[in-house]
């Protein structure tokens, strides 16, 4: 059965697609400029999800959404730094986020998705945000070329449809309207893969050093381990390499063995999780980079890994998803306010983010082309706040771009 909302009195101003944080954080910051907003979550909170390192810049939209009371008094470890490990396991000195900048926002956390997208989620519903769970979004109603509403399911088979001014797709890597509008664009360069699990007991460092995300060159520098301590003793740790490298011309494709083969070629992991329990399956994600050629088009905007996923290596995940929220809210208030939901004003963000965002990916592929951070550092000293801006994040300015000549300068040959 089919019900359309027509009614003034019950249709929201905003529909948004999706309860993750780039979801919650644009319906929250409309909902606080007044706006009505319906949230539409396809799973029920909590619900698992990869990507638990947050860095420094995410700071000022935590605390634009009234979120970082929580954040501070809650179970997550504190993270102040994050520290290089070279193929035959030695240490860099590590980036201390508060050495370059002396706030608040240097100390960061990481934390278990399942706990921070809850926290997201229930922060929204205190908002005044309307947040539908267990309920499906089956299509974006379009009129012409400009979105006009959604279609939704819920657990009990009832369908709906919901017009509204604006929709927000913020359904992650199955963004609705991004393969439905053909705008996905696969990168060219970062064509990689991840196979990864949960330990308890694995080493810890001590201090401030102890909630570092390590990050950890495997031999030949062919890829790379993530290492992040969550609560409860609990690690994250998993490998990031070419897809090819990962799946291809291997004896067997059981996650679990082709794990074990890359830690057998990591000296940096092995030491740190000998003994201890793996305590989740092992997952794996194939072939994730990518973006859309577009941000907004009339009455309908993308936020989050439904605009774009970018290479995990400098935990920019929440970050990305925190600020396109951010300025797509801004975004939609205004051409609410304006009465004027067309693609230029709704997509006005997009060329500064997508700026920040090609920013972070130069730096990513650097290291895939054989950036030495110690080398650049010994040389360049004057560039390690440039680098450590990249690295908490703050790279939405266009004086980091003067690092680019130097990172080429310090590249070593890697294999093909």
């Amino acid at each position: 059965m089919i019900r359309a909302t027509t009614s003034a009195a019950v249709r929201p101003e905003v529909v948004v697609i999706g309860g993750g944080p780039s979801g919650s954080t644009a319906a929250t910051l409309l909902a606080q400029r007044g706006r009505s907003v319906r949230l539409f979550e396809r799973e029920r909170f909590p619900r698992y999800h990869v990507g638990e390192s947050l860095i420094p810049e995410t700071f000022w939209v935590l605390e634009r959404l009234g979120i970082l009371p929580k954040l501070r008094g809650g179970p997550f470890v504190e993270k102040h730094s994050v520290q290089f490990v070279s193929e035959q396991g030695r240490l860099s000195e590590p980036f201390y986020f508060a050495d370059y900048k002396s706030h608040e926002s240097s100390r960061t956390w990481q934390v278990t998705r399942q706990d921070f997208d809850q926290l997201m989620l229930d922060n929204a519903r205190a908002h005044g945000v309307d947040v539908r769970e267990g309920v499906r979004v089956l299509e974006v109603l379009f009129e012409g070329d400009r979105a006009v509403g959604v279609r939704t399911i819920d657990d009990a088979g009832f369908e709906e449809e919901v017009r509204c001014p604006v929709v927000v797709d913020a359904a992650g890597q199955s963004g609705l309207i991004l393969d439905r509008l053909g705008l996905r664009q696969w990168d060219p360069v970062l064509k990689k893969a991840a196979v990864w699990t949960y330990f308890k007991g694995a080493a810890r460092e001590q201090g401030r050093d102890a909630g570092a995300t390590l990050v950890m060159q495997t031999a030949g520098k062919i890829g790379w381990f993530w290492y992040i301590p969550l609560q409860g003793d609990i690690t994250s740790v998993g490998v990031v390499a070419p897809f090819d490298h990962l799946f291809k011309g291997r004896d067997s494709k059981d996650l679990e063995a082709i794990f074990a083969a890359e830690v057998a070629r990591c000296p940096g992991v092995q030491p740190r999780i000998a003994g201890a329990e793996r305590v989740a399956p092992f997952r794996a994600a194939k072939e994730y980079s990518y973006r859309s050629s577009k941000v907004a088009g009339n009455g309908w905007v993308l936020v989050g890994d439904a605009f774009g996923f970018l290479d995990p290596l400098y935990s920019s995940g929440i970050l990305l998803a925190l600020k396109s929220g951010a300025l797509a809210a801004d975004a939609i208030a205004e051409g609410l306010e304006r009465d004027d939901t067309s693609a230029a004003v709704l997509g006005s963000w997009g060329p500064g983010y997508v700026a920040g965002l090609e920013r972070m990916r130069k730096l990513v592929c650097g290291f895939y082309d054989g950036l030495n951070f110690g080398q650049l550092v010994r040389n360049h000293g004057h560039a390690k706040p440039l680098i450590t801006d990249i690295l908490i994040g703050d790279i939405f300015k266009g004086d980091i771009d003067a690092l680019w000549p130097l990172v080429e300068e310090a590249k070593e040959p890697t294999p093909a």
